[in-house]
């Protein structure tokens, strides 16, 4: 699962949806963990104006739709909550913990979605500047921790558990319903 891009980053509402529709894969005393298996949502391409009508596909409508959608790369994105970090200072030091974090650990990773969502607040009297080197250093070693305790291998075990217990795997496609009988 080696990756030879940078990680990119999520800037679309819908895809923070996706991701918070779904169980946490990982937490930490701080952090939860979130990663969905899909490339992210694109918006719509618009045709240029004045190549229409040399374009094989404008008869298709003004929007172009991607071809594939397989994820192919890893996008990240990063929540911290004004009630956990009150700070802009510290909200701003977690978030490049986070861009860090993906940076050292996208090699690992598998392709798709994920999301860094801080769940509990760092205690004050522990760290009283919102940007000590210490608060640093404690958000980069649980960051490696959460990021290298995932591994592929852990994540397939809960989609075969889920499915052994009846429980659909998370990109899979619900069975159609049975017609209603008719009355007689």
């Amino acid at each position: 699962m080696a990756h030879s891009a940078r990680p990119q980053r999520l800037v679309n509402k819908l895809d923070f949806e996706r991701l918070l529709a779904v169980r946490p894969c990982g937490r930490s005393a701080h952090f939860a963990l979130h990663h969905v298996a899909q490339a992210p949502v694109q918006r719509p391409r618009l045709v240029p104006k004045g190549g229409a009508d040399e374009l094989s596909t404008s008869a298709s409508g003004p929007f172009v739709e991607p071809v594939d959608s397989a994820p192919d790369a890893v996008w990240f994105g990063a929540m911290m909550p004004k009630r956990q970090a009150r700070r802009a200072a510290t909200r701003s030091l977690l978030k490049r913990q986070v861009r860090s974090a993906f940076d050292r650990h996208a090699a690992t990773l598998a392709p798709g979605l994920w999301l860094v969502r801080l769940r509990a607040g760092f205690a004050v009297a522990d760290f009283p500047s919102a940007q000590s080197p210490a608060l640093a250093i404690a958000v980069r070693q649980e960051l490696d921790a959460l990021l290298g305790a995932w591994r592929p291998a852990r994540a397939a075990e809960r989609t075969r558990r889920g499915a052994a217990a009846g429980a659909p795997a998370p990109d899979a496609v619900p069975p159609p319903r049975p017609p209603a009988p008719s009355p007689p």
